[in-house]
């Protein structure tokens, strides 16, 4: 970070609204020049969330879920968030069992990634899952998530899919790239 750059003073913060997932807040800030700004942002429960990239033989597994913001259905990574008292591979084992019906016997952990964070504190972390075996827990998804396996050796077409757009995916996507070429030398 810039040694010259100074967080804002926060001034106040107000609660606008609330709901069963949500609390979004007003912050009014003033930075070191003297300007005044109101901004808005989500207020996080302290729950980080993972995404797990599941490596099943030479292919990715991948699952189609419903998305009400884009109102989609979307081609991604199983994801969720992490439990009270959970590690992120015991989330990550855990919401694999549950939305693709695998655990794994090994994982790596590649990143934890901010999700828009001038308005959001969450936090999401990538894990790639390998070893894969058959078990299932029951989930909280309300239908059941269709996957697909997608070959590694065309893992980067996927970005060319129009139901692949999600950014938390897109990164994942990349780091995967990365790890499993690093894995190959």
């Amino acid at each position: 970070m810039d040694k010259h750059l100074q967080k804002p003073k926060i001034l106040k913060v107000d609660t606008v609204a609330s709901s069963r997932l949500f609390t979004i807040e007003s912050v009014d800030l003033t930075f070191s020049n003297g300007v005044n700004r109101v901004y808005e942002r989500m207020r996080s429960s302290g729950r980080e969330a993972v995404l797990i990239v599941p490596v099943i033989g030479d292919d990715l597994l991948l699952i189609h879920e419903y998305a009400v913001g884009t109102e989609s259905y979307e081609l991604g990574f199983p994801k969720g968030l992490i439990d009270p008292g959970e590690s992120v591979l015991e989330a990550a084992n855990r919401e694999l069992m549950e939305e693709v019906g695998f655990g794994a016997k090994h994982f790596d952990v590649l990143a934890k990634l901010s999700m828009a964070p001038s308005y959001f504190s969450s936090k999401m972390n990538i894990v790639i899952a390998k070893g894969l075996y058959p078990q299932s827990l029951e989930g909280d998804e309300p239908e059941p998530l269709p996957q697909t396996r997608w070959p590694i050796s065309r893992m980067m077409e996927l970005l060319q899919q129009p139901d692949f757009t999600e950014a938390r995916n897109v990164s994942a996507l990349f780091l995967a790239r990365e790890f499993l070429q690093r894995e190959l030398l």
